[in-house]
C-alpha cells in the first residue's frame, strides 16, 4: 500500500508522515466512537466504503485526540453521505451561546441607555413579592406574543430605583432572542437630543424606525421636558403609529397613568388639556398599568 501523504482538513492540508495506510486504518478503526458509528450503520457499510472514507475517519480520529485544530467553536460528527462516511461540523454549546448573544444584540437597539442592559436576562432577575404581578404578566405576554405579535403592552409605574428598567431590559432581550426588532429608548434623553435633528432630514426616518419596531419600550416617560413640537410631532406620532398597527409598546414611569396626563398638559409655552388627553388615550390603548413597589435598589 502507498503511504497517505495528505488529507483535506477544513480548508487546510494535514500531512501524515511515516505511517502507512494500514497503520492509520488500524488506529482509526480502534477508536471507540468510530467503532460505534460503524456498528450503527453496518447495513450501509462494507470494506470498500470504509477504505474510501478513511480521510474523513482519520480527521475525526485526530479531533478526538486533540491533534487536529478544527474550526474553533465546532466539533466534527460522523454522518452517512450516500456511499461514504463524511464529517459534519457541529457548533459547540459555547459557540451556540456566543452566536445567540450576537443575534440578540443585533435585534435590540438601545437609545440613550447603558450598553450593559444587553446582558440582562429575565431568568436572572430577583423574584420578590412586589415583582410577582409584573413578572407573571411579562411571561403571559411572551407566550401570547409567540402566538400573535399584536399584543397589548404594560405600563410599569413606581418610585425611583425599584427595577422597572431592569425588568424591561430582560423582556427586551427575550424578544430580541426571538429575532424581533426591539427599540428600548430613554425618553428624556431622546427628547432632549431632538434639537440635533433640526438642520437635517434624519428625524423623520428615525421616528419611522422607532414607530415601526416589533417591540418598543419607552423608559422613564414623564421625566422629559416637552415642547409642543416634541409632544405633538414626535411622541404623539410614534404612539399613534403603534396604536394603528397594534404593535406592543411598554412604558416605565415614576408617574401613575392618572398623573401623567397633567405632565402632558403643560409644555414650555402653553397648557393644552385636550392634546394631553389624546396622548393618554393612546397610552391607555397600548398598555395596561402595573404598579411596582419595593426598596430603592440604587442605594
Amino acid at each position: 500500500m502507498q503511504p497517505i501523504k495528505k488529507f483535506m482538513v477544513k480548508g487546510q492540508t494535514a500531512k501524515v508522515e511515516d505511517e502507512s495506510t494500514a497503520k492509520i486504518k488500524q488506529k482509526v478503526l480502534a477508536e471507540p466512537k468510530v467503532q460505534q458509528f460503524i456498528s450503527q450503520h453496518r447495513a450501509q457499510l462494507n470494506d470498500s466504503i470504509i477504505d474510501k472514507s478513511l480521510p474523513s475517519l482519520f480527521e475525526f480520529y485526530l479531533s478526538q485526540h486533540k491533534k487536529d485544530p478544527v474550526t474553533k467553536g465546532y466539533y466534527p460528527d460522523l454522518i452517512m453521505n450516500k456511499n461514504a462516511i463524511s464529517l459534519k461540523f457541529v457548533p459547540e454549546d459555547s459557540k451556540l451561546i456566543h452566536d445567540q448573544e450576537i443575534n440578540i444584540k443585533k435585534h435590540l437597539r438601545l437609545i440613550n441607555l447603558p450598553e450593559g442592559l444587553h446582558d440582562v436576562r429575565l431568568s436572572q432577575i430577583e423574584m420578590t413579592p412586589e415583582r410577582a404581578e409584573v413578572m407573571t404578566a411579562i411571561q403571559r405576554f411572551l407566550y401570547q406574543y409567540s402566538q400573535d405579535i399584536h399584543q397589548k403592552g404594560l405600563y410599569l409605574s413606581g418610585n425611583f430605583g425599584i427595577g422597572k428598567t431592569h425588568i424591561l431590559a430582560g423582556l427586551a432581550n427575550q424578544v430580541a432572542a426571538m429575532e424581533k426588532y426591539v427599540v428600548f429608548l430613554h425618553v428624556p434623553t431622546f427628547i432632549a437630543s431632538l434639537s440635533s435633528h433640526f438642520n437635517d432630514n434624519s428625524l423623520q426616518n428615525e421616528v419611522q424606525k422607532i414607530a415601526s419596531s416589533d417591540l418598543l419600550i419607552l423608559d422613564d416617560i414623564g421625566a422629559e421636558n416637552l415642547s409642543q413640537w416634541s409632544r405633538d410631532e414626535v411622541l404623539a406620532v410614534i404612539l399613534q403609529a403603534r396604536m394603528d398597527n397594534i404593535l406592543p409598546t411598554f412604558f416605565s414611569s415614576n408617574f401613575a397613568m392618572g398623573d401623567l396626563e397633567d405632565h402632558f398638559k403643560e409644555t414650555k409655552s402653553s397648557i393644552e388639556p385636550v392634546k394631553a388627553a389624546r396622548i393618554m388615550e393612546r397610552i391607555h390603548s397600548l398598555a395596561a398599568e402595573i404598579v411596582i413597589s419595593g426598596p430603592n435598589r440604587r442605594h
